[in-house]
């Protein structure tokens, strides 16, 4: 009996000492990651890359010591790595099926990456999100919404389906249509809008402005306007040319049909 307890006390002390181990290798090892990608951000050659490889290296990277991390608890504990092969192995089947998704995603980053079709800072369009790209983690980019909503996209979705960048560009380009009834002299109004377009602020003038009839419905001109600009003050430069078109037709007495009240009168 004697010997039953004295071994019980020996397992029990063995067993306490190996979860204590386990508990300060755990949280020595949290902070030692911590300082790892404190120090990797602060590192000369990390911060010259690409804000997009520095977001998903820093994803990757924790990830990865955090497994590491994993692994030398489990062997503090005792737990025979060869038992947790065979689970895993056991269970690689079913793990392959549940993680699907998130191998797609995971390759997904890497292909935004290697081809690069935007970056941070970039305002897209993609999978029904439009916005601009915050971050590329391992296996979502986050993109952020005018008016200031988070989305979470994953990356197997934007590498599969176009993304439109409006931001890779240099310059982009205004269009804007038009609407003045047929009464109204052609050559006027495209005079006055090409006026309105030369004054707009921002607006380039080369390639230049460019104010021209595109389209007859009955009663009906269609105007189209169209002007460059730099793409970072393309919304600035669109609502400014906005204005300038409305005023100056309004200004000069030209109608749009639509602002029309028709009366009939019935006897």
């Amino acid at each position: 009996m004697e010997q039953f307890v004295n071994n019980l006390i020996d397992f029990g002390t063995n067993i306490c000492g190996k979860i204590v181990l386990a508990i300060v290798a755990f949280v020595v090892g949290v902070l030692l990651i911590k300082l790892i990608k404190k120090l990797l951000g602060k590192a000369e050659k990390f911060s010259k890359l690409d804000k997009s490889v520095q977001s998903y290296l820093k994803s990757f990277i924790s990830f990865a010591l955090y497994a590491l991390l994993l692994i030398i608890v489990i062997g503090i504990l005792g737990i025979p790595m060869s038992s947790v092969i065979a689970v895993l192995a056991s269970c690689a089947l079913a793990i392959g099926l549940a993680l699907q998704g998130a191998l797609s995603n995971f390759a997904g980053g890497i292909m935004i990456l290697i081809f690069k079709p935007f970056r941070v800072g970039d305002y897209i369009q993609a999978s029904g999100a439009e916005g601009t790209v915050r971050s590329t983690s391992i296996f979502y980019t986050e993109i952020i919404t005018v008016d200031n909503k988070r989305i979470m996209v994953p990356n197997g979705d934007l590498m599969g389906s176009n993304v439109t960048n409006f931001s890779s560009e240099e310059l982009r380009r205004v269009d804007l249509d038009f609407k003045v009834t047929n009464e109204a002299d052609q050559n006027f109004v495209r005079g006055l809008l090409m006026k309105a377009a030369e004054g707009t602020e921002n607006v380039l003038g080369e390639p230049e402005p460019f104010a021209r009839l595109s389209n007859v419905q009955e009663d009906t001109y269609i105007f189209t306007v169209r002007a460059w600009c730099k793409s970072e003050i393309y919304w600035d430069v669109y609502f400014a040319l906005l204005e300038n078109c409305s005023k100056i037709l309004a200004e000069n007495h030209i109608d749009n049909p639509e602002d029309r009240v028709a009366v009939r009168l019935v006897r």
